[in-house]
């Protein structure tokens, strides 16, 4: 079950990259609430030191105060710096209580698979699948048993096994982990003495038929043109 957590959130003006930039200077990041219910949008700003607070709770749904209206929101996108994966900017998104939203979800490997025991190699995949549940029953992640798997074997989104307050959206191919067998080490073939030099013989006694052929033909245009 999903726990609540408040967060603050000041109004702000859309700006332009340089305002951007200005607020993300001071620990503050910007972000945009959207409602379920309209098509407008507010700018906002959150502290870092909450919006870091917020992450530490575990928390999946999220009460705000929007002008003099209280509302619940859940994270519907999150921006990260591409070199210092700091947070840049988040979008709200705001839900009623009764009604089923998607969100994305992250996926945990736990356990041990058999295959890698046996020498294999585990590959893993998708890191987060979407599903579509009430706001209370969005889980903080779900968890994938891969201790069975074998070389060979491949786990896939069909194969999740979730209750039945979550209804997965995502692709049911799509891979999550798989084990595969090792990689073979190529044999290195190394040729003896006598076969280089058979070889060596072979490369200068086609060099001489060449240099003779070549004579040759350079004799014949000679006397061609004599």
């Amino acid at each position: 079950m999903a726990n609540e957590f408040n967060l603050e959130l000041t109004k702000r003006n859309l700006g332009n990259k340089g305002a951007l930039k200005k607020l993300r200077k001071e620990n503050k990041v910007p972000g945009i609430y959207y409602s379920h219910d309209s098509k407008a949008s507010v700018p906002f700003y959150i502290e870092r030191k909450i919006l870091r607070e917020a992450h530490k709770s575990g928390a999946r749904i999220f009460n705000i105060t929007v002008g003099s209206k209280k509302r619940t929101v859940i994270f519907k996108a999150v921006d990260y710096h591409p070199v210092t994966d700091e947070v840049i900017h988040i979008d709200l998104y705001g839900v009623k209580m009764d009604q089923a939203v998607a969100v994305n979800v992250a996926l945990h490997l736990i356990g041990t698979a058999a295959g890698t025991v046996e020498g294999g190699i585990l590959v893993a995949g998708l890191s987060e699948i979407e599903i579509e549940c009430l706001p209370l029953s969005i889980p903080e992640n779900i968890e994938v048993d891969i201790s069975h798997l074998t070389i060979g074997d491949v786990l896939r989104v069909e194969d999740l096994i979730v209750n039945d307050e979550i209804t997965i959206k995502s692709s049911t191919d799509q891979i999550i982990a798989s084990v595969t067998h090792p990689m073979k080490e190529e044999e290195i073939v190394v040729e003896d003495e006598e076969g280089d030099e058979e070889f060596m013989e072979e490369g200068e006694e086609s060099q001489k038929d060449d240099e003779q052929e070549t004579g040759d033909k350079g004799s014949q245009e000679n006397k061609q043109e004599e």
